[in-house]
C-alpha cells in the first residue's frame, strides 16, 4: 500500500516515450512521467503520503481534461525514508528514466542537498513543495548578501527559512510576548537553518536566548536537555526539526512541570505531533503559505482529494505538491507548444517551468530568478482542543 503509486505500468501500444520526438497531437498518447521523491515510510511518513497522492490527484486531473492534448502523465513514486542517500540514489534512478521529465519532491532540505546535481546535470526539473533551506537556491553565502543560484533545475513552492524562522521570531516576541526562549535543533539541514534563522531575528527584536542545545533527530529521551530547559528561565521553546522528535521533546518538558509553549516550523506542523503529544495544547508552529481551508483556490483540491478516496490526509504540503506538480505539467504543456507540438527534451521543460506563472490551490504560482516561490506568506498555528487552528497569518517584514 505505501509502495509507489502509479497510475498506470504499461502504456498501451500507440504510445510513445517522451523525449522521441513524437508528435503529442498524431492521435496516439505520448507518456510522460512525473517522478515523485518523499518519505514513504518511516517517521515522516505522514507527510510523504500526503504529498505523493496530491500529485497523484494533478496528474488525474490533468488526464482527465486533457491539459496536455496528446500527452498522458504519470507518476513514479519513490520512497527516500527522508535519508539523503536513498534519495541520491531515487534521483539517478528518475534522471536514467526517459520518460521522467519532472520531479516533486523531495519533504526534506538535507535529502534536496543529495539529489540536486544529479538533476541538474540532466536538465531535469525538480519542484520541492516543502523545502526551507535557503542555500539551496541561492548558495551557501546567501546569509551575507552574496546570492547566486547553484542549480538553474531547482525550484520550490515552499518560502525558505530566509522568512519562516523570523516569522516565528517576530510572532513570539511582538504577539506571545515571550522575550527568553530555549533554542534547541536537530542539527539536520533544515532544523540548524531554521534555528539560526529564528535566532538572528529574535535578539535582533531584543530576546535573548535561556540556552542553546542540540539532538539528534531519532532522540526520543530529552531528560537532560529538559532538566536545563527548567532551570534556565525560559518563557517557550523554539525546536528547529520535525515532529518525530518534537512531539516527545514537548511531551517531556510538560510532564515534568515546563508549562511553557513549544514553536517550531512547517516540519512539526503535522496532526501526529498532537499525537504524540497529547498535552501539546498551546504549542506553536509555524507553515509556508495561507491555510488551505481557507482559500477559495483550494476548495476544489479539498473536494476532489476526498473523493479520490486516498486513506492518507494531504497534510502540510498537499496543496504545495499538487501545485510542484501542476507547474511541471503547465511546463510541459508549453514546452510542447514551442516544440511544435512534439514533446520536447528536458531542458525545455526546464526552462518552461521558470516562466510558468498560475493561480493555483495555494494561489499564486511563479518563481523569482533563484527558482523560488514568489508567494512569501506564512501562517502561525496553536494547538487547540487537540487540533493545529490558525493563529496568525501575514508576511514578514524585515
Amino acid at each position: 500500500m505505501i509502495g509507489a503509486l502509479s497510475l498506470s505500468a504499461c502504456g498501451s501500444r500507440g504510445e510513445k516515450k517522451s523525449g522521441d520526438g513524437g508528435s503529442a497531437n498524431s492521435g496516439s498518447a505520448t507518456t510522460v512521467v512525473i517522478g515523485v521523491d518523499a518519505p514513504l515510510t518511516g517517521d515522516l511518513s505522514a507527510l510523504g503520503l500526503g504529498i505523493r497522492n496530491s500529485v497523484d490527484l494533478a496528474v488525474k486531473k490533468a488526464n482527465e481534461t486533457n491539459e496536455v492534448p496528446g500527452v498522458k502523465f504519470e507518476i513514479k513514486a519513490l520512497d527516500d525514508t527522508a535519508k539523503p542517500a536513498p534519495g541520491q540514489q531515487n534521483a539517478t534512478q528518475l534522471v536514467g528514466d526517459s520518460k521522467v521529465l519532472g520531479v516533486v519532491g523531495p519533504l526534506n532540505s538535507s535529502v534536496a542537498q543529495s539529489m540536486q546535481q544529479i538533476f541538474d546535470d540532466a536538465n531535469l526539473v525538480e519542484v520541492s513543495p516543502a523545502n526551507t533551506g535557503v542555500a539551496l537556491s541561492q548558495g551557501e553565502k546567501w546569509a551575507s548578501g552574496d546570492k547566486k543560484r547553484p542549480f538553474k533545475s531547482y525550484f520550490r513552492t515552499a518560502t525558505t527559512d530566509a522568512v519562516q524562522g523570523p516569522f516565528a521570531a517576530q510572532f513570539l516576541y511582538n504577539d506571545a510576548k515571550k522575550t527568553k526562549v530555549f533554542l534547541i535543533d536537530d542539527q539536520k539541514t533544515y532544523g540548524a537553518g531554521l534555528a539560526a534563522t529564528f535566532k538572528g531575528e529574535f535578539t535582533k527584536l531584543g530576546g535573548s536566548l535561556a540556552g542553546e542545545e542540540h539532538v539528534n533527530p531519532d532522540d526520543r529521551d530529552f531528560s537532560a536537555i529538559v532538566t536545563k530547559v527548567k532551570s534556565s528561565g525560559a518563557e517557550a521553546v523554539y525546536y528547529g526539526g520535525e515532529y518525530p522528535a518534537a512531539g516527545p521533546l514537548s511531551l517531556q518538558l510538560k510532564e515534568a512541570g515546563v508549562n511553557i509553549p513549544l514553536m517550531g516550523g512547517d516540519g512539526i506542523q503535522s496532526g501526529d505531533f498532537i499525537k504524540l503529544n497529547p498535552k501539546s495544547q498551546g504549542d506553536y508552529a509555524t507553515a509556508v503559505g495561507l491555510p488551505v481551508e481557507t482559500l477559495d483556490t483550494a476548495k476544489k483540491f479539498i473536494a476532489d482529494y476526498k473523493a479520490a478516496g486516498y486513506k492518507d490526509a494531504y497534510e502540510t504540503y498537499g496543496g504545495y505538491s499538487y501545485d510542484s506538480a501542476w507547474a511541471i505539467i503547465q511546463g510541459v504543456k508549453q514546452a510542447v507548444k514551442d516544440n511544435n507540438g512534439k514533446v520536447p527534451d528536458r531542458k525545455a521543460v526546464r526552462d518552461a517551468v521558470q516562466k510558468a506563472s498560475f493561480d493555483g490551490v495555494t494561489g499564486k504560482v511563479s518563481f523569482d530568478e533563484f527558482g523560488d516561490t514568489t508567494n512569501k506568506q506564512l501562517t502561525v498555528y496553536t494547538v487547540k482542543d487537540s487540533k493545529w487552528a490558525v493563529e496568525k497569518s501575514g508576511t514578514f517584514n524585515g
